[in-house]
């Protein structure tokens, strides 16, 4: 596998990443409520998944899965699903004047559960988006030579959670840097909607779409 190839993998990830979905919306809520800890957490819960999509493709489960419509729909609805959760305890935050600064915790709850909470959100919305293995599926065999061996596979899903990483981090800085703005009630609760609508929207359209 030559350097070229890597990075152009590298390009279309970034792209990938960049495009505004599921996984963008979770890592900027979390950041904005729980600060830098909890978005670059959720950032690390969303490229576990990508691995986990990327190794899945490379093994031929992913591909297998694609060719099974059946658990193609289980899982767009369960996707569907957590988006909808989100969304509506998103919407719940930003209607309750004394919702606690991070909604996705129990209040008093220790700053490792938040991590947890930030990490399980943003991995079960990327794992469960069928769309993650359909991508996968489409792009790993146009950079993946003949006869390539387990190392070829495992360096480009590393580069493919390498750059999701960098870029998820980067967005959860730049938010978590504004947080003292979104620790006022009325940013809160703005961003609370925003974001509620845009996971409920985005379910919807995972529900709906084919």
């Amino acid at each position: 596998m030559t350097g070229g190839q890597v990075l152009g993998f590298a390009g279309v990830i970034v792209l990938g990443a960049m495009s505004p979905g599921p996984d963008f919306a979770v890592v900027v809520r979390r950041a904005a409520i729980a600060g830098r800890r909890g978005g670059m957490a959720a950032a690390a819960g969303v490229a576990a998944g990508i691995f986990g999509w990327a190794a899945a493709a490379a093994a031929g489960v992913a591909a297998m899965l694609s060719a099974l419509p059946a658990v193609l729909e289980v899982v767009r609805y369960a996707g569907a699903g957590y988006l909808a959760y989100l969304g509506v305890r998103a919407l719940i935050a930003a209607i309750r004047r004394d919702a606690p600064a991070d909604p996705g915790a129990d209040p008093g709850a220790a700053g490792g559960r938040s991590t947890w909470l930030s990490f399980r959100d943003g991995l079960l919305c990327n794992v469960l988006n069928p769309k993650a293995a359909v991508f996968f599926v489409a792009l790993l065999p146009q950079f993946v030579p003949s006869g390539a061996g387990v190392g070829d596979v495992l360096v480009l899903s590393l580069v493919a959670v390498g750059v999701t990483l960098a870029w998820f981090f980067t967005v959860a800085n730049l938010i978590a840097a504004l947080r003292r703005f979104f620790a006022r009630p009325v940013a809160r609760r703005g961003l609370e909607a925003a974001t509620g609508t845009a996971l409920l929207g985005l379910g919807a359209r995972l529900a709906l779409t084919r």
